[in-house]
């Protein structure tokens, strides 16, 4: 067998069969594709080394789709890899993202199967193997947390087993990233994989996983400090990706970075509608909708609201897109505090419960807040409704978000029909319960964080001192908020402290 390893800057007119460079040489070329430097040593043939590393480095740049299609071009060229089924089963593993489909579990189980049963490789091959396989074996009886955890012991065993080996390094500490459990605000398995991927990205600064993983490690108000040299760098290492373009903007949202983002996702937006991968692009339009929206520039992402009402069809029961898709529109009539507007929205249809309840609360809101409380009933209703088919479905995080939502929508109602006390009690409810967890990496964030809202509220009913503390703890999760700043600064000028409130109208500029 042929143990080798190529190091590789993908590029994609390195390989594309039958291109004569003097047949063509007075035509328009495309960009080369740039995704990165991999090395991962396999026994398969020569020939289909560069087609594995650059599947490989798509994978890295949760390119699924495209990563996908290459290893499957490579088990056409050389049956005998099994290490390929490998990546075709990684490929619909999408570790941060949601679960795999029934369908999709089937196929990658089907993919590992016949890894096996090909028997070929070597033993660290067989062992990425065997790893992929813990995470597809029994899914229609196991839960996918429990799954997802026992991939990562098993990815453990194989990184002490090969420790000189980057890749098995690189593995278990995505999975320890994808593993970390939301209520932990130690931030323990993203620290342990940090330790672990920092060393290996000043060995390898070209690998676009150490990047891309390190982002993901960081994606925290306490860690976001630590990932802006990460963030800066990604999208250079694999400009061809267009998740590689979005993913600084993690950290840039994280800093209240706001140009910076914009930037990013501009950038990510486009490469994604070239490459038509729609996830990614609605996934980019919503980060880009949040950041022109704290940078008051309505206008701009009046423009994305806009280019999603025109895009027909979306697959709205996909979270990445349902997400999206229905955060976009409440994100922009609730930042602008346009009640009506709020009041009129509509969750786009088979959306998930929790997708379809950030539309509810837009709706409850805009109700109360707009002098119309009663209004609000059937929407709160709908988000109970929607806690209640999350807790059936043993989706505790989504549930104690989404009841969180239907606190909040409870208070503003209570606000508005004059019961303050009780107002104050359900929204800071709903505050301790999402600042005890982290946001997934589908979301920017909350459309309006609990705690920003409780100052909102506490300022209306004239408590001034009281809402700058909240506003303050708002600001130090989520830095650099409109909102909050607007809020903070009105609170500290009714305080009589014309100090805290200039620096608030005139924060530091991070970009």
């Amino acid at each position: 067998m042929n143990r080798h390893r190529t190091t590789i800057l993908v590029l994609l007119c390195a390989y594309a069969a039958g291109v004569s460079a003097q047949a063509h040489e007075h035509a328009s070329h495309p960009a080369p594709e740039v995704l990165g430097s991999v090395t991962f040593a396999t026994t398969c043939a020569a020939s289909v080394q560069p087609r594995f590393e650059r599947a490989l480095a798509l994978l890295h740049s949760f390119t699924y789709t495209e990563a996908e299609k290459g290893f499957r071009d490579v088990v056409a060229a050389d049956p005998k890899c099994a290490i390929a089924h490998w990546g075709v089963a990684m490929s619909l593993y999408h570790q941060l993202w949601d679960a795999p489909a029934p369908a999709d579990l089937a196929k990658g189980l089907a993919e590992l199967d016949q890894a096996r049963r090909l028997g070929t490789g070597s033993p660290r091959e067989r062992a990425f193997i065997e790893a992929a396989t813990v995470y597809y074996t029994d899914y229609e009886h196991v839960a996918p947390a429990t799954r997802a955890k026992a991939y990562e012991q098993a990815m453990g065993d194989v990184a002490a087993r090969f420790p000189d080996d980057p890749e098995a390094q690189i593995f278990h500490a995505l999975a320890l990233v994808a593993t970390a459990p939301p209520t932990d605000r130690t931030h323990a398995n993203q620290k342990r994989a940090a330790d672990i991927l920092e060393p290996l990205y000043r060995r390898y600064p070209q690998h676009p996983g150490l990047a891309h993983y390190l982002i993901h490690a960081y994606d925290s108000a306490e860690l976001a400090p630590r990932g802006l040299d990460a963030a800066r760098a990604y999208a250079k290492i694999a400009p061809s990706a267009p998740h590689a373009l979005h993913m600084p903007s993690h950290v840039f949202t994280r800093l209240g970075d706001w140009n910076d983002s914009v930037a990013s996702n501009l950038a990510a937006r486009k490469a994604a509608h070239a490459a038509g991968d729609v996830g990614e692009e609605l996934h980019a339009m919503d980060y880009l909708t949040y950041a022109y929206l704290q940078l008051g520039r309505d206008a701009d992402a009046k423009r994305v609201v806009d280019d999603l009402a025109a895009m027909h069809g979306l697959g709205a029961g996909k979270f990445k897109i349902g997400y999206a898709a229905n955060a976009m529109p409440v994100r922009y009539a609730i930042e602008r505090r346009q009640w009506a507007e709020a009041a009129k929205l509509e969750p786009l249809p088979d959306s998930e419960p929790h997708v379809a309840a950030i539309v509810y609360w837009a709706r409850a809101v805009g109700a109360a807040r707009g002098k119309h409380p009663k209004d609000a009933d059937a929407d709160i209703a709908a988000i109970d409704a929607s806690v209640a088919k999350l807790d059936a479905a043993g989706n505790a995080y989504w549930a104690t978000q989404t009841r969180a939502l239907a606190d909040s929508a409870r208070a503003w109602q209570l606000f508005a029909n004059g019961k303050t006390d009780d107002a104050i009690a359900h929204l800071r409810k709903a505050a301790d319960a999402e600042d005890a967890a982290e946001k997934l990496p589908v979301t920017p964030g909350p459309i309006v964080p609990a705690r920003e809202q409780l100052g909102d509220l506490l300022l209306e009913a004239g408590r001034p001192a009281d809402a700058l503390r909240e506003y303050k703890t708002a600001l130090e999760g989520a830095p650099g908020r409109r909102g909050a700043l607007t809020g903070a600064a009105q609170a500290a000028e009714r305080s009589g402290d014309a100090d805290a409130a200039k620096r608030y109208r005139e924060p530091p500029s991070r970009s």
